[in-house]
């Protein structure tokens, strides 16, 4: 039991429940501007290929993507989650760029 208290102590407030303890500044973090800029510039990115690679799955005529019924494949199935998840992942990404970018200007 001990071992537990040591690894979960700093993660518990004062009071003894999990809300996350104070910053000792009192401030939030603050990405850099340049770090804000490449978030936000990845999640623009993000959005312009996993788009395009999606219309392109969904055109495929190579036979990959859909059998000669035109049904999907499992090919089409496995890169349409690839493409949605990068596609979510670069959108949250990107949110979180922008927002970095968005607090530089307001203390600028």
């Amino acid at each position: 039991m001990r071992e537990a208290e040591r690894i979960l102590k700093p993660m518990l407030s004062s009071s003894g429940d999990a809300s996350p303890a104070p910053r000792p500044s009192g401030r939030a973090a603050v990405l850099s501007r340049p770090v804000s800029w490449f978030l936000l510039a990845f999640g623009v990115w993000s959005w312009f290929i996993w788009i395009t690679f999606a219309k392109n799955l969904w055109k495929d005529g190579s036979g990959l993507a859909f059998d000669d019924a035109g049904d999907p494949t499992a090919y089409f199935w496995v890169h349409l989650a690839l493409a949605v998840t990068s596609f979510l992942l670069g959108t949250a990404v990107g949110l979180i760029g922008l927002r970095g970018v968005r607090a530089l200007r307001r203390t600028s």
